[in-house]
């Protein structure tokens, strides 16, 4: 079987975000950027049973955030931080939501990403 044929296809596809859940997350990690890429809108209706289906991977697919949490996509930071940010344990995302929340661009402020950034650090210890 070809991965690549688990991406969903809509905003609607939740048989493809069913099928998913067969699978462990070695055989969908080429994929994660591709079902990353469905939790830039939340209002999409497939964003949240993503989001529900990478939270148990959310050490494993770190990298992955930290590259969404240092892109310029500021509405898509704020839904990664939503999604992930009280879970995520690794040290170099927490940094990342430490600076963001810190040090934010001027981007991150006016799209209130350091807003979530701020209640993530203010209940996770460093």
């Amino acid at each position: 079987m070809n991965i690549k044929t688990l991406i969903p296809k809509d905003k609607f596809d939740f048989e493809t975000v069913e099928k998913l859940k067969n699978y462990s997350f070695e055989e969908i990690e080429p994929i994660i950027p591709n079902l990353l890429e469905w939790l830039q809108d939340i209002n999409w209706p497939i964003s949240k049973p993503i989001g529900e289906l990478l939270i148990p991977f959310s050490e494993k697919i770190s990298s992955e955030i930290l590259k969404i949490l240092k892109s310029e996509d500021q509405v898509w930071k704020y839904w990664i931080l939503h999604t992930f940010g009280e879970i995520v344990k690794d040290k170099m995302v927490l940094n990342e939501i430490e600076r963001i929340a810190k040090d934010p661009t001027k981007d991150e402020i006016d799209e209130e990403v350091f807003e979530i950034a701020k209640v993530i650090i203010n209940k996770n210890t460093f």
